[in-house]
């Protein structure tokens, strides 16, 4: 039988956590005279509330999780966050709960995806809201694929196993330090951002914002024209930022503990590292070429899009579905590809492709040598086949969660191309769609409820890597 109890003292722990983040934008609008104190204090009470009760009826003197517990748990933890963390959304913006919760969820789960407009002359209050979701949003992946996501053996990640995805009573303290550490580094890169667009240009509060956003891979600007209100230099300083949020954390940490080259050797960066530069230069050409933009500007723009929608980040530099058939078409294919595991980023991650090519190249040696012997390995470590097969089904469920959020979206009336890069973007948790509705340069406030609560739900997938909220869907989960 599941355990309740442990869940919902974590739950309990989490709000706590919510409530006091919250306190910063009550207090922001406080100390400024501004919009939002009374509605953010509401906020934090209802909060701190839930939480208190959750604490309450869910403690007890000893417990531990086992791996069903950790499944509810991880997505019970993403979906009731949403529901407080929508509450200033409603008593600020005067917005229904579904824009709320939708604008809520976009955020923690950093995809940027938005239903609000007139963002220059919103409160400041609900602008650093925004931006805390998608900080926390950020960090708080991180944590799980380092430690949840390889012990659950999730879409591959055993493959990350360290002693810190070991929940043993042994390893604990060691996955608590290596989790300390990654924040560590989230924030001094956080701040490294901050200073580099503030030398940019940018007042501070724009700067804070934007580097909580810019780090997690979010996307949430404080402006309508979102990167394009800024400087040359904050493109330039936005595109290192977003890149830097597309590595796996856990080698930063290791490569400062071992002072060597982890990093930059590990394949997966490498990978990541080229797909840019080539990507880049092959969109720079065709801009140039065809006289869209002139060679620096191409190639600024380029850089910065590939990178932000390759980082899942979101941010908008000019509409790229107007430029031409081969940019559309090839930004259709990077909205699903993502970039590192153990990021901030969202998507299919890039360990996933090179497994598939590398598998790919396995079958067809296979073919041409039937009695050879292809041990397969991934950097230098082998892959045995119960990650290949957990590989395989996350991406057959990805493609799979894609089409048929899509084929739901076209039923409640949206047209083939709204759907369609609607649904990637929503499970990439990338943010911009393509096409008129939900393009670069406008917003998903004008689609339908039901359209907003189906890519809520790709969101919250897409983020917590599928199959963690679709083994839910199972009865004998909830068997005994």
């Amino acid at each position: 039988m599941i355990k309740l109890r442990p869940i919902l003292f974590t739950l309990g722990l989490v709000l706590s956590k919510l409530a006091l983040f919250m306190w910063l934008p009550t207090l922001l609008a406080l100390l400024t005279g501004t919009e939002g104190f009374v509605e953010f204090l509401k906020s934090v009470l209802i909060t701190h509330a839930a939480a208190f009760l959750c604490l309450h009826y869910g403690r007890q003197a000893q417990f531990r999780l086992g791996v069903r517990e950790m499944f509810l748990l991880t997505t019970s933890v993403w979906a009731v966050v949403c529901i407080f963390g929508a509450l200033p959304f409603v008593f600020i913006n005067h917005i229904d709960f579904t824009d709320a919760y939708f604008e809520t969820m976009s955020g923690v789960t950093t995809t940027g995806s938005t239903v609000l407009s007139g963002l220059d002359r919103m409160a400041h209050s609900i602008l650093l809201w925004r931006s805390i979701l998608q900080w926390l949003g950020g960090v708080g992946f991180i944590v799980m694929a380092v430690a949840v996501l390889p012990y659950l053996n999730v879409g591959g990640m055993k493959l990350f196993q360290t002693e810190s995805s070991d929940w043993s009573d042994k390893s604990a303290p060691r996955a608590k330090t290596v989790a300390n550490n990654i924040v560590l580094v989230y924030l001094v890169l956080s701040m490294l951002c901050f200073l580099a667009y503030w030398a940019s240009g940018m007042n501070t509060f724009e700067a804070v914002n934007h580097a909580m956003t810019t780090l997690s891979t979010g996307g949430y600007s404080t402006s309508d024209q979102s990167m394009s209100h800024f400087s040359h230099a904050a493109h330039w300083i936005g595109t290192l930022f977003m890149f830097l949020g597309g590595l796996p954390f856990l080698l930063y940490v290791q490569s400062l503990a071992r002072r060597d080259n982890s990093l930059i050797n590990d394949a997966q960066v490498r990978g990541f590292f080229w797909l840019v530069v080539w990507t880049t230069v092959i969109m720079t050409l065709y801009l140039w070429q065809r006289e869209v933009f002139g060679f620096w500007d191409a190639l600024r723009i380029s850089c910065f899009n590939i990178v932000s929608v390759l980082t899942t980040t979101g941010y908008g530099l000019g509409d790229f579905g107007t430029w031409g058939p081969l940019t559309s078409l090839l930004f259709l294919v990077l909205l699903a590809i993502g970039a590192c595991s153990g990021s901030t980023a969202g998507g299919l991650k890039i360990f996933r492709i090179q497994l598939s090519f590398a598998l790919f190249r396995k079958q067809m040696l296979q073919l041409m040598h039937p009695s050879g012997v292809f041990p397969q390995k991934y950097n230098g470590r082998p892959v045995n086949e119960g990650i290949v097969r957990s590989m395989v089904a996350f991406v057959l469920a990805y493609f799979a969660v894609i089409l048929v959020i899509a084929a739901l979206l076209t039923a409640v009336g949206l047209d083939p191309l709204t759907a369609i890069s609607g649904s990637i973007t929503a499970v990439a948790n990338v943010g911009p769609g393509m096409g008129p509705v939900i393009g670069p340069s406008t917003n998903f406030a004008t689609l339908p409820d039901s359209a907003k609560w189906l890519l809520s739900f790709g969101m919250m997938l897409g983020r917590l890597e599928i199959l963690t909220v679709a083994v839910l869907f199972f009865p004998s989960f909830w068997r005994q």
